[in-house]
């Protein structure tokens, strides 16, 4: 819907899509980084010899333009806002090395810019729920390999986000009862290492496998960081959100969902169970954060998301 309002701008080679010029609402580091886009990526189509090769494409942070090199062979560059989670994308992607995952072929860390061998346009939501999760599960077992020293932690991050939700207000529009079963969960995952040290995805999900040539489905767009495993989980509980509504039973839907990953990726139910809930709880206080920081009320977009995220941690519980 809020792409609708913004139109795409056609450049002289591509276009940048209507999606991705809407995004210049979440401030003024996105209206930079849209401004300047058109010549990084122009500059790079050059510089690495590209030519594009179809219409343009783009995440929630990112172009992405098929293209042909000067060899011949098809590909696919993309270019990225500069943030946290882009940073090591590309390191992970080396790390891999085309195992289980999209295949780099070069990358420029300064202009987050990287070119990727070409996949089909298809994801895992053309699949059943289950057969997803548990295709994802297998992947999460060539994937789930010593994380690169550079990565940052999950602890890191969650001892960071866990202090902020302790201090949410028990007012908020999300049952405190459950805000202190996520700290509490939250600080027990942390507090161990056994787990550390692995390199996660941290947002696989249906959208983020795609069909290949090489193999049938190839894992993109890494937010890596060093950690546990069990972290991982919770986005394939809640993407392709109308299948659960769809199924009649949401409990039933999500813990088909959830066994089947765990299952399939060999891990201990229990530790990802408890991690679904911990993200799902900070995931319902990051959209009461971004209202209170824009000084307005959550919208009615914000408060189903709210109940999404609530639904998914009640269901997972015993």
């Amino acid at each position: 819907m809020l792409g609708d309002l913004y139109a795409g701008r056609m450049t002289g080679r591509f276009e940048i899509p209507a999606g991705l010029e809407a995004q210049r609402r979440l401030g003024p580091e996105w209206v930079t980084w849209l401004d300047g886009l058109t010549a990084r990526t122009g500059n790079l189509l050059d510089e690495w010899e590209l030519t594009v090769d179809g219409p343009s494409m783009h995440g929630y942070c990112s172009l992405v333009l098929p293209v042909i090199t000067a060899a011949g062979d098809p590909a696919a560059l993309k270019v990225a806002l500069p943030d946290e989670e882009s940073e090591h994308e590309a390191l992970a992607l080396q790390r891999w090395g085309g195992r289980g995952a999209v295949r780099l072929l070069r990358a420029d860390q300064h202009r987050r810019a990287m070119l990727l061998e070409r996949l089909r346009p298809t994801d895992l939501t053309s699949v059943g729920d289950v057969e997803a999760c548990e295709i994802v599960g297998g992947l999460y077992r060539r994937l789930h390999i010593p994380a690169p020293p550079q990565l940052a932690t999950v602890t890191s991050y969650v001892e960071r986000w866990v202090d902020a939700l302790a201090r949410l207000p028990r007012a908020a529009p999300i049952p405190h009862r459950m805000v202190a079963q996520a700290v509490g969960l939250a600080r027990e995952l942390v507090a161990g290492s056994g787990f550390d040290g692995r390199l996660v995805h941290g947002d696989l999900h249906q959208h983020n496998v795609m069909a290949g040539e090489r193999e049938p489905w190839l894992v993109i767009d890494p937010k890596a960081m060093s950690g546990d495993p069990h972290y991982e989980p919770a986005p394939m509980l809640w993407n392709k959100w109308e299948a659960v509504l769809a199924s009649g039973n949401a409990r039933w839907a999500i813990r088909q969902r959830l066994d089947a990953i765990v299952d399939a990726g060999e891990l201990d139910p229990h530790r990802a169970r408890d991690w679904v809930i911990v993200r799902m709880i900070l995931n319902a206080h990051w959209t009461l954060e971004d209202a209170a920081n824009a000084h307005r009320a959550l919208t009615n977009d914000e408060h189903d998301w709210i109940t999404l995220c609530l639904t998914v941690a009640k269901a997972v519980q015993e």
